[in-house]
Formats: C-alpha cells, structure tokens, sequence
C-alpha cells in the first residue's frame, strides 16, 4: 500500500467518527472474511487479537501473537477488502510506553487505519495495569500516532471482573485527556453505563463491545445513547466455527451433504479479485 493510499483509507476512518449515528466496524479474523465484510458494504474493519490467535491454533492474551505477526495480518485484511483497518492490539506489545509507541509507529508504516490500546498487563495477578501507567502508555501512543492513525484508549474492567463504572469512567476519561480519539469499555453492564460513558468522554466518540446475549440491545438504542462504533469482537470468527462444528458433527455421522451451503469456490475468487 502506498503512503497516498494509507492516508486516504485513515481520513476515511477517522471521518466515520464524525458523522450522525453509529457505524458497525466487524471484525474479520483473515483476508476472504474482510472480502465479505467489505461486499455486504461495511465502511471499515477491524482484527481481534482472540481470532487471530484461535486461527493460529494459539491461546488468545498474554501476546500470543507479535505486533510483527499482527500487522501483517492486518495489512491482509485491508488487502482484500479495500476498507481502513483498525488493530486490536492488546496492551501495545510492549512493557514500557516507548515500546507501546514503537508499536504505533510500526501499525502506521504497515498501512492500518486505528489502533487499539488496552490497559491489560498479561499478568493474572494484576490483570488491569495501575492507572497511572495505564494513562502514560496511552499517552505515548497518542504522541505517536497524532494525525495519523486513530487511537482508541481501552479499559478491560469488565472483562477482567472489576464491574466498577467509576473507575472504568476515570480511565476513559483519562485516556481522552491524554489524546486517544476514540474511547471503549468492552461489554459495559447496560444502556445506563453506555449512556454515562458517552457523556464522560464528550465529545469524544465511544466504541461499544455487547456480548451476544445482550445484542437484543438495537442499534437505534445505541444511537441515542451517543455511541459512534459498534465492534463485535471474535464473535465473526466464534460463528464461523460454530457453524463448521455443526457441520463436522453431521459430517463424522455419515452426512456427506453436510458442508453444502457455503460459499462457492468461484464466489471465493471472485472476491479476492474485486
């Protein structure tokens, strides 16, 4: 990808958090995947690190994948879709916050869009990192990426069960103050902790992570509540395999009729030659 064309797809990206309303960034986890994202319409896509990792036979966390193996990946996906490409890139693959720009440095030389950096430390003792060091390390990554890739600033609270909306509010809060563009709690409780996110981080637009259990919550909703993005994670990716794992059991029973219904072999092609 040249300079002009990377360039282009960020401005694209970062100009979707400006218009009205939400947009659904999906996450593709390889490059016929993103082809699809991109044919059904979708104005940007994103990786997830579990995806990869599941996709590389690993465990997802703890690095389980490079920022190397990660970019490449990435620059895969806006390969065959055409469309920005944010990475969700852990804690930055780094130890220190030099290291976590360096990561930035290194996604913007790769072409991606966005950059996710969460506030996660690989350690189960002390999943979520001190806020202090939570917010430099954001702060060095936004020094990094200023007016060419978008940051979005990410605490895992929820994840890691620490169901605190104070403390997840003080770290976004922080993270917009120290430059991050986009700010994101994956899987908030409810409506009313979206709703607050929203209105601490203003006019700083939120990404919104529910669990599929909660998605009877509508992208209207979402809307009003003053969400910008909507990622979904390794959902895609948990589908895909979920429908294959049907498949191979209807399959180890005799069905030889159990894989029909995919997409065809020149479908496939056709969309990686688009």
């Amino acid at each position: 990808m040249s300079d002009g064309q990377a360039r282009e797809r960020y401005e694209r990206f970062a100009a979707l958090h400006a218009q009205d309303g939400p947009f659904i960034m999906p996450n593709a986890f390889d490059g016929l995947s993103a082809a699809v994202f991109a044919e059904a319409g979708f104005e940007a896509v994103a990786t997830s690190s579990a995806a990869f990792a599941f996709g590389l036979g690993r465990h997802d966390g703890a690095h389980a994948v490079s920022a190397a193996e990660h970019i490449e990946h990435a620059r895969i996906l806006g390969l065959t879709s055409g469309l920005p490409v944010n990475g969700d890139f852990e804690d930055g693959y780094g130890r220190t916050p030099e290291d976590v720009a360096a990561t930035v440095e290194a996604a913007v030389a790769g072409g991606l869009s966005g950059i996710g950096i969460e506030d996660t430390s690989g350690d189960p003792a002390r999943p979520i990192r001190d806020f202090d060091e939570a917010v430099e390390r954001v702060r060095r990554a936004a020094e990094a990426a200023k007016g060419r890739i978008v940051l979005t600033g990410r605490t895992d609270n929820f994840i890691q069960g620490r169901p605190d909306l104070d403390d997840t509010i003080r770290r976004l809060t922080a993270f917009a103050e120290a430059g991050a563009d986009v700010l994101y709690a994956p899987y908030p409780p409810d409506l009313d902790a979206i709703t607050a996110i929203v209105r601490a981080v203003a006019p700083k637009p939120v990404n919104v992570l529910l669990r599929p259990a909660d998605r009877a919550v509508t992208v209207a909703e979402l809307r009003d509540a003053g969400v910008k993005r909507i990622s979904l994670g390794a959902d895609p990716y948990l589908f895909a395999m979920g429908a294959l794992r049907t498949a191979a059991a209807d399959l180890a029973k005799g069905d030889l009729t159990a894989l029909t219904g995919g997409i065809g072999f020149g479908d496939a092609y056709g969309l990686l030659s688009r």
